[in-house]
Parts: C-alpha cells; structure tokens; sequence
C-alpha cells in the first residue's frame, strides 16, 4: 500500500519515531555545535600559527635599526625637481640605485652608481618620456623586480627569460601623480648597469578600471615591488606587492592599502586576494620592499597620516608565508628628525653588506624638496651634501 503524505498511518509513524530518536538527535545537534566550534577553533590556531610573536618581531627590529641618519646621499640639481624611490642592486664590484625623478610634467626612471654606498653619480635616464599618445607618455616611475632578497646577500638582480625586469606606474597625464595612474612592466636584455631606454609592455598589467578590481584600489595605483617566490607560497613564483588607494573612505580618495597580485610570466597578473595585505584603514601605508632575514619575510614600508604625530615615517612588518603579515607596533625606523628630513622621511630600500644595514629613504624638507638619504646601523659620518639652497624672496617696495 502506497501512503501519501497527510496519512494518518505515516503520520503516527513519524510522531513514534521522533520521540524514540530524540536523544540520538539531541546528540547530533550536540556534535554538530561542537564540530562547528572545532573548526572555528583550527582556524583560529592557523592564523595564530601564521603570525609572528612579539619575540621575533623584537629580533628583527633589532637586526634592521638604523640609529645614525648619515645624510643625504642624492638630491637634484635645481628646485623644480624632485628625487623618490631609490631601488639599490649590485653588479660585480659596484652598486646601483634606481630611481625617480619629477620635474613638473611627471616622473621618469633614472640610474646612479657608488662604490661605497654612500656617494653616487648620477648615470641617466632609463625610461623617459615619450612624444606621443601612449597610456604612459608623461608618468613612467619604475622600480628594480626579481632581486636576490636574501639579507646580507648578493642582492643581484635576476633575470627571467633572459630579460631584467622592472614594474612601473605610467599614465598620460602630467603633474604630480595626475590623472589615471596602472601599473606596468618594462623590460631590457642589456646590461642594467648601462644607461639605455627600456622596453615597455605597451600597455598597463593592472588598472584601477578592470572588471576585477577590488575595493580598496578602485582610484589609483602607485609603486610596486615584484619577487620571485621559487617557493611558489601562493602558487605562482612571481609576486607583486604595491599600494593603491580606492574611492571607499570619500569622495575623491580613500586610504591607500598594500595588496597582492600574482603571475606564472611577469607579463600576465592576477589579483590575490579579496582585501589588503596591510592596511591602518586611514592615511597611507605604502612602498612595500620585501627582505628575508633568516625565515622570515620582512617588508619595509612607509606610514603617513594616520598617527597623531603625522608627517611620513617608515616601518615594517613580518610574514612566515608571503601571504599573512604581522605589523611592528614599535618604534618608527626612520621618522623625520633633520632639516633634510622634517617633513617626511618615507619611502624605504634597506639592505645589509659588511655588517652594516644601510637605509635609503626619501627625504622631504619643509620646502618640499626632495632627496635620497640614508641611516645606518654604524656611525659613517655625516655627509656634506645638501640641499640646493631655495631663492631668497624679495620683499616688494610699498
């Protein structure tokens, strides 16, 4: 006989076999309540396996201090110019900086050269600006991607496919970090120690506009770094870190936050990740530059506007797989303190060679010029170089 549902029969049947099984059940419910906390439980101990103690934190803020501001290492040659970013490699007996300079219209790539790292010559230019309709004709801001990161180590630049590589922001727009800023990548199979042009993609790898955009970088995005991760933490061997800021916050422009991006061929980069890797949900935090001290992976990175001293300082923070990170909740590693510097004093490249951990930064005075310092963890001296003098403005006859 085929019951239907409502049958008097099926319904005695059920009401019977609920109350013979209530206990079974109330068991059931009990486990799953459990194994429901369990997995909260796991998870909450993996992210804690993740992070870095205070500890570790401790040591390595110890390892990278940098006490003794030697100075101002590069600055430019008149008022209308403005140095940023300096990216440090080696090749055979000499260093390399890598860096930017705006001189109203926009930024464009440049290369000095020191023995010692503490006095540089410029070299020139590596990207500059184009006469022409191109997405990047007057922004091309790059940065050295694929060094060696060990601390202490060879801090080679690696090549890929037999190319050096640098990522880079571009835009077509002039002024200071005007108009509609992406990231990009350039490219040269010549010696990185030459001055020569680079070659560029030809077009941007990751735009605030793309259908796949996140949240905090819908606006703008800024400076990136690039490793090669040979142990592919996130799957891919090549990742990137930059800051980018998003229209969540206000109107015009939000925080700026560090996130990820990864690639399997440097020309090709996928978004990682929902959310930002670092972010003080005010002000910027940005530049990041990634060192490996022992296991751990330490990435050095500026700080602006969202503590109550304000200005621009750097910091770091520390990460086991390339993927979560612990902030330092210590001291400032450089914050402004000199004439060169009272403004702000941002934007890091640190390495170590000979036992001594140099820190390049950029310096900004309260007359808005800029340069590249640089603090150490030994007392060098202090350099003779300064800024050049601003014009002395004549008061008007009334």
């Amino acid at each position: 006989m085929k019951l239907k549902r409502g049958h008097p029969v099926l319904n005695n049947g059920i009401a019977k076999f609920w109350r013979m099984n209530q206990s079974y059940q109330s068991l059931i419910m009990v486990l799953f309540v459990l194994g429901g906390c369990l997995a909260k439980v796991c998870a909450q101990k993996n992210v804690s396996a993740l992070s870095v103690p205070e500890q570790t934190m401790n040591a390595v803020y110890q390892e990278v201090k940098t006490p003794y501001k030697y100075g101002l290492v590069m600055v430019p040659p008149s008022n209308d110019k403005k140095m940023d970013c300096p990216s440090i490699f080696k090749k055979g007996n000499r260093w390399y900086m890598v860096y930017i300079i705006f001189d109203g219209r926009g930024y464009e790539t440049w290369l000095a050269t020191s023995k010692d790292l503490l006095h540089w010559d410029n070299k020139g230019r590596l990207m500059a600006f184009s006469d022409s309709a191109d997405w990047d004709a007057n922004q091309k801001a790059g940065y050295v991607a694929l060094e060696t990161i060990k601390w202490g180590g060879s801090y080679k630049w690696q090549t890929y496919q037999g190319k050096y590589w640098m990522s880079y922001f571009g835009g077509n727009s002039t002024g200071y970090e005007k108009g509609l800023l992406s990231i990009s990548m350039a490219w040269s199979k010549q010696d990185p120690g030459k001055v020569h042009e680079w070659n560029t993609l030809g077009h941007p790898v990751l735009m605030s506009t793309d259908k796949d955009v996140r949240w905090w970088e819908n606006h703008t995005q800024y400076k990136s770094t690039v490793i090669w991760d040979k142990k592919l933490h996130t799957g891919y061997p090549f990742i990137m870190y930059y800051n980018a800021n998003g229209d969540s916050l206000s109107k015009t422009r939000g925080a700026e936050r560090i996130g990820m991006a990864v690639s399997k061929d440097m020309t090709h980069w996928i978004r990682y990740k929902k959310d930002p890797v670092l972010d003080h949900f005010q002000g910027i935090t940005g530049d990041p530059v990634i060192q490996k001290i022992g296991n751990v992976y330490v990435m050095f990175y500026f700080g602006a506007f969202w503590k109550t001293k304000g200005g621009a300082f750097n910091r770091f923070a520390c990460s086991y797989d390339l993927i979560h990170w612990t902030d330092w909740t210590g001291e400032d590693l450089i914050a402004p303190s000199e004439p060169y510097d009272n403004m702000f004093a941002h934007k890091s490249f640190v390495i170590k060679h000979k036992g001594v951990v140099y820190h390049f930064y950029c310096a900004v005075n309260k007359s808005d010029q800029r340069g590249i310092a640089v603090a150490t963890s030994k007392d060098l001296g202090k350099s003779t170089l300064q800024f050049v003098s601003p014009p002395v403005k004549k008061l008007k006859k009334k």
